[in-house]
């Protein structure tokens, strides 16, 4: 089971009462059932050559306006990250899950190796992340950095934290006593998770390690445009679709004009860079030149 999986549905279902986590679990296990039934359906979960953002993709316009939002999100969450093939087992996992949760059962994470355990902690911060703006995610990322600090910096509360033989309640309850009125509340759920889901010994490089996670999230949220002349609405609109689709979250753009450009459009977002202005084909029309001409006079 891949760990991002357990954090994601630890987040989302912690949101949610029991009748409505009752809903999502009998609403993932027909979509177990479905995907099982038609051979379509199945074909493109399990196909390896397809992508894990079409097959999200493809699982959202499929549960559209029939199954809830958490369902959805879910279902969707797991086509993205998955393993091809097991993307039934994945939606069988979560239908489990929430049952558990419907009834109040204990669902005390299993052990898992150093990342392991922090891909399980960043499948929390996925989920609480898709409903934050920039400027949370910003607040996120300063509270998460500065919490490690403190950790560091006093003994008391790094053998409070990282004590494997306290109970997992109890050291939450000292994150929980520490930070409420001092932290933002997804900073302070994403910290008692990592008491949670990640490994004792490893809390600060955990939080670490999230602070990386939510500068990178924070990223693929806003997109630096620089275009030879303006965007009228409908250009900007298209172009903000396009990129939060592949993003996966709504992108906010920053549109700079720069008439050296002399046409078309540059897009900085996360570690994508799309270039389609006209002086970038000009400059790699003359690095190509220029390499060519090198050849030629090494060859003559």
């Amino acid at each position: 089971m891949n760990p991002s999986i357990q954090g994601y549905a630890a987040a989302v279902l912690g949101e949610l009462d029991e009748a409505t986590t009752q809903r999502v679990a009998a609403e993932l296990a027909q979509v177990e059932e479905t995907i099982l039934a038609n051979n379509d359906l199945r074909a493109a979960m399990t196909d390896t050559s397809v992508t894990g953002s079409a097959r999200k993709a493809v699982m959202a316009d499929v549960l559209e306006n029939k199954v809830s939002a958490p369902s959805v999100r879910l279902a969707s969450h797991a086509a993205l990250v998955s393993l091809a093939q097991e993307v039934p087992q994945s939606l069988a996992f979560l239908a489990v899950r929430s049952r558990q949760a419907a009834h109040l059962e204990a669902q005390a994470e299993l052990g898992l190796s150093v990342m392991g355990a922090r891909e399980r902690v960043g499948g929390f911060a996925a989920a609480l992340y898709e409903e934050l703006e920039v400027r949370d995610l910003e607040e996120t990322e300063d509270e998460l950095f500065r919490f490690a600090r403190s950790i560091e910096g006093n003994p008391s509360l790094r053998h409070a934290l990282t004590d494997r033989d306290m109970p997992v309640e109890r050291r939450q309850g000292v994150v929980h006593d520490l930070l409420a009125n001092r932290a933002s509340a997804p900073s302070v759920r994403l910290l008692e998770y990592v008491i949670a889901g990640g490994r004792a010994r490893d809390v600060v490089g955990t939080i670490d390690w999230l602070v990386d996670l939510t500068a990178r999230a924070r990223g693929w949220r806003v997109a630096k445009v620089r275009t030879a002349k303006g965007l009228d609405s409908a250009q900007a609109d298209a172009l903000r679709d396009s990129l939060a689709a592949l993003a996966g979250n709504p992108v906010e753009l920053q549109i700079t004009e720069d008439a050296s450009l002399l046409g078309g459009v540059r897009v900085e977002v996360g570690d994508l860079l799309v270039d389609a202005t006209a002086r970038g084909r000009l400059d790699q029309l003359r690095e190509h030149l220029d390499a060519d001409h090198k050849a030629f006079q090494k060859n003559d």
